[in-house]
């Protein structure tokens, strides 16, 4: 298995990437960007889609999943993320991507360097790429407390 270096950051030309990659770049493109209506067409609306992050806790449908990055988008400063160190996986109608996200995150007592374990998992549905799952974890205690603290911060 090969671990892909170059990281996704919302910034590719779309036209230079997969279908599948197309949908994981428009992701970052949408977190990056605080563009939810982008955020909302990246993730699946079955009822199915399931998100298990450090600052949400699981979260399952859409509309749970929408309230988290909701208070994501709303730090009072800059933020940034892309996703690395990665490996892709798929089968049929289904992909994803396991791999490591990095990024810096500014909240009320200033920024953070994050790096969580990430895994991504979209599903075709009427042709299109959607997310339908979503797993982080950060590994160093003192972030995560500091990080869920930022966020929560924002609610």
């Amino acid at each position: 298995m090969q671990t892909e270096q170059v990281a996704v950051t919302g910034r590719e030309q779309p036209q230079s990437l997969t279908r599948e990659m197309q949908a994981l770049s428009q992701f970052y493109r949408a977190l990056n960007t605080r563009d939810m209506e982008l955020m909302e067409q990246s993730w699946a609306h079955t009822g199915e889609e399931v998100m298990d992050n450090p600052v949400g806790g699981i979260k399952r449908g859409w509309d749970d999943i929408r309230a988290v990055y909701e208070r994501v988008f709303r730090s009072p400063g800059p933020y940034w993320f892309e996703f690395r160190d990665y490996s892709y996986h798929e089968a049929r109608d289904i992909f994803y991507v396991v791999g490591r996200e990095r990024g810096e995150y500014t909240g009320r007592d200033g920024a953070l360097r994050l790096a969580t374990r990430t895994s991504r998992v979209f599903r075709r549905i009427d042709g299109t790429w959607r997310q339908v799952h979503h797993h982080g974890s950060i590994e160093d205690p003192g972030l995560l407390t500091a990080y869920v603290r930022a966020v929560s911060a924002n609610a």
